[in-house]
């Protein structure tokens, strides 16, 4: 099983970054763009298990909560690593304090089963498109670039979240499906 852990957010910002992407998909044809309905903040990746952890990390994760719903607002355009070797389109994630508290208590959760702890920094994001800078594509990155600058403070809604969800990755020919294993409320800790 190839499993990790995310938000999800509402179809109002679904459907603001669909319109989004039909507005950049003409500057740049040769981007893998992800599909809004696939979209999710990841908060750890997981990777692949077998069968019998899945009820172990369930139970790793049952007892993570917050104080607080999880508030997040969509902005911006960036790339990864950078504008000069895109890699990644991405859009930002803006959001309470508690969402990185929120990680880092998921990540030391998993931790005792043998789920490495990430390398680097957790930094909310939303991908939009992925790309190898390869032959003629480098034109088209040349023009997404030039777009997405004129759109980095481009926003695209709010949430308040107040679960978060084990989700499966299955990877198939036309992309991955996600299913959802389950839902934590990450408020159930507090008073």
């Amino acid at each position: 099983m190839r499993l990790f852990v995310a938000l999800d957010f509402p179809d109002a910002v679904r459907h603001a970054v669909r319109d989004l992407i039909a507005r950049l998909k003409p500057t740049c044809r040769s981007a893998k763009w992800v599909r809004p309905e696939a979209m999710h903040i990841t908060l750890k990746f997981i990777g692949e298990v077998n069968a019998e952890k899945l009820t172990p990390i369930r139970s790793a994760l049952a007892p993570v909560y917050s104080a607080a719903s999880v508030e997040m607002q969509f902005r911006g355009l960036g790339f990864f690593p950078n504008e000069r070797r895109p890699r990644v389109l991405w859009c930002g994630v803006k959001a309470s304090l508690n969402l990185a508290e929120l990680a880092a208590d998921v990540e030391r959760a998993l931790v005792p089963l043998g789920i490495p702890a990430e390398s680097r920094d957790f930094v909310p994001h939303l991908t939009l498109a992925r790309f190898q800078a390869e032959g003629g594509a480098r034109r088209d990155l040349e023009a997404l670039v030039r777009v997405a600058g004129e759109l980095k403070s481009y926003d695209l809604g709010r949430t308040q979240e107040t679960e978060f969800h084990l989700i499966e990755s299955v990877l198939k020919p036309a992309g991955a499906e996600y299913k959802r294993l389950e839902s934590f409320n990450l408020l159930k800790g507090s008073a």
